[in-house]
């Protein structure tokens, strides 16, 4: 039979079984706490990296711009030099279909020559008569590519010109963003380092939807202070026993409204220790 604990036993048990949960409380308030400090250290570095980029301004996009609309002018002007080529053959083409059109004539009017009947002579009239039709289709089809060869090479001139600009536009941007990004890119390699580094103290899950958070924040901020009882990021009021929960640092705590990790000054402070 099991012998029975005394009551002075039980509460002894008791107690130490208080104290293992409030250790155990305290461990898991330390890890919510230092889960805090780092998405908060991570979300002042990311907002540090975002206004270097910000100083940057368009400048990444206008050359990426300028650059596609270079490359579109090149293969213009290549298309139409192409265009060109394809009218000059077919120029040619018909130049030497005139001479054999004209071969065939005197041919014909030879042997009108030599005709022993008006049937014959007729025959060798409509041949001529047909082949005369023929050089004048060829000196259309001529003059018609000629005419486009002509406008061709007007089209290459204004590529050419308006390529010469964006070239021009293209070195002038690409020296004023390698000029922004040399003073600002030591500065970002450290932050860019930093924040990840950060990441590594934070679980994939939290981490996970930090990134979502941030990129749907039109400001990036993913981590707001709580300032005058109101969310930092939406600045929409939050409810006394809201804040008194996010004081406490048990848990993370969200805006009911934009979806925001909501912290208070003291993790502020505890982060600038860092």
């Amino acid at each position: 039979m099991a012998k029975k604990l005394s009551a002075a036993k039980v509460a002894e048990l008791e107690k130490e079984a208080m104290i293992n949960e409030a250790l155990r409380q305290q461990e898991v308030d330390i890890i919510v706490e230092n889960r805090l400090v780092a998405l908060y250290t991570l979300q002042s570095v990311d907002t540090k990296i975002d206004k270097i980029r910000i100083v940057r301004g368009e400048l990444p996009l206008e050359v990426q711009d300028l650059e596609d609309e270079i490359a579109g002018l090149n293969t213009r002007i290549s298309n139409y030099q192409s265009e060109i080529s394809v009218a000059e053959k077919a120029v040619s083409e018909h130049r030497n279909a005139i001479a054999e059109h004209k071969e065939l004539i005197k041919k014909y009017e030879k042997q009108q020559e030599n005709v022993r009947n008006n049937r014959e002579f007729e025959s060798l009239n409509k041949e001529i008569e047909f082949q005369n039709l023929e050089i004048q289709l060829c000196e259309r089809k001529i003059k018609e590519n000629n005419a486009k060869i002509k406008e061709k090479h007007q089209h290459i001139e204004i590529a050419k010109n308006t390529l010469e600009l964006r070239q021009n536009d293209l070195m002038a941007k690409k020296d004023e963003l390698e000029e922004i990004t040399k003073e600002t890119a030591l500065e970002e390699i450290e932050l860019l380092k930093k924040s990840e580094e950060q990441g590594q103290y934070i679980e994939e899950r939290y981490l996970t939807a930090y990134k979502r958070i941030r990129n749907a924040a039109r400001n990036g901020l993913a981590v707001v202070v709580v300032d005058r009882d109101a969310c930092g990021g939406c600045f929409n009021k939050i409810p006394h026993q809201r804040q008194m929960e996010i004081k406490m640092h048990k848990k993370v705590i969200v805006c009911e409204h934009c979806g925001r990790i909501l912290v208070d000054q003291d993790i502020v402070n505890k982060s600038l220790e860092r």
